[in-house]
């Protein structure tokens, strides 16, 4: 069954209008399923993995001692370079 261009748009309005309406509700947290908890946690921990590393780079290409960049990261800073020194080098 085609539908027309202007259904298909106007059926995307309406889709997103709900999702940005959509307040969650408590009982709501309880149908996500433990897999998707852990695959979205996974990936905020990306996310957040490459926005240290970024700002790992921009520190080094400031100068940033490794020592500081390691205590702002919670290591030493051997261990910081030996994590983020490889692709920053320097």
């Amino acid at each position: 069954m085609p539908r027309s261009l202007e259904e298909i748009v106007a059926q995307a309005d309406d889709l997103a209008d709900t999702f940005e309406e959509y307040e969650p509700r408590p009982e709501d947290r309880d149908t996500v399923s433990p897999v998707t908890q852990m695959r979205l946690a996974a990936l905020k921990r990306a996310a957040a993995e490459r926005e240290i590393a970024e700002a790992v780079a921009a520190a080094r290409e400031s100068h940033t001692p490794w020592k500081v960049i390691g205590a702002a990261v919670g290591t030493s800073g051997e261990a910081a370079r030996q994590r983020y020194g490889r692709k920053h080098a320097s």
